[in-house]
């Protein structure tokens, strides 16, 4: 073994030994940025860079495994990324459709969709509602795909379920105006039941939200990484819990 892997792997198990009896993160939220900018490094074609990226994914969720999250919410496309050459979109949406049969064939985790199925190709959008009824006989994972997502296209989609099934009831608007509260939108979200991201990890550099859980991630603790989503390794992961681990959250107080 090379001098280089010898003290990774020595600084690996020192985080690791780090970590005990510390907080670990329940949920944690990550943007998977920098697939494109990995594979220009290379010369190589951008589907190479998505390709390495949903491979990382696979070892991503493993490492959340093992140390005890419990629920893992991932920005796989946005509703701008639909924008991009027809060419590249497919290549990508053909990717992320190999990612959700590798989790549809995991018996621990469990998909919850997030995002707008319009926007995807039918033979996706049909994929993902099959992934979300799979029922795994032990979870261990719960995660969020977000498909096709957008921050604020999930608050205006929150209200309009709200005030639908307002509607519905026969309820007078102008008594739910003033008794409506941040819970009950909330209870529309796509993440709806489930509790907000502890952690929230962004990689390649890029410090901003990008939309990605805007009402979720108000208290959320942030990390953003220098490193690009491919060339993400374990002790980025585990620096990003132990960053976590040293700080006192403090909910807005």
């Amino acid at each position: 073994m090379k001098l280089p892997q010898l003290l990774y792997d020595y600084y690996e198990r020192r985080l690791v030994k780090s970590l005990k009896g510390q907080k670990i993160p329940a949920h944690v939220a990550i943007v998977v940025d920098g697939n494109r900018r990995w594979a220009k490094q290379f010369n190589a074609s951008s589907g190479h860079g998505h390709q390495a990226g949903v491979e990382k994914i696979h070892e991503f969720l493993g490492w959340c495994r093992d140390f005890g999250v419990k629920t893992v919410t991932i920005y796989m496309l946005s509703t701008e990324n639909v924008n991009r050459s027809k060419a590249e979109l497919d290549e990508l949406l053909g990717i992320i459709a190999r990612l959700m049969d590798h989790l549809d064939s995991d018996e621990s985790i469990s998909v919850s969709a997030m995002g707008a199925p319009e926007l995807l190709p039918d033979y996706l959008a049909e994929r993902l509602i099959r992934l979300t009824q799979h029922r795994p006989a032990s979870e261990k994972l719960h995660i969020n795909l977000a498909v096709g997502y957008g921050g604020r296209r999930e608050i205006v989609d929150a209200v309009r379920g709200l005030l639908r099934d307002a509607v519905a009831e026969g309820k007078d608007i102008g008594v739910l105006a003033e008794e409506l509260d941040a819970e009950d939108i909330s209870s529309y979200l796509y993440t709806s039941g489930q509790p907000d991201p502890d952690l929230f990890i962004r990689t390649s550099g890029e410090q901003r939200l990008s939309g990605f859980l805007i009402w979720q991630s108000a208290y959320s603790e942030m990390y953003f990484c220098e490193v690009l989503w491919p060339a993400f390794r374990k002790v980025d992961f585990l620096r990003a819990l132990r960053d976590y681990a040293g700080r006192h959250r403090r909910y807005g107080y």
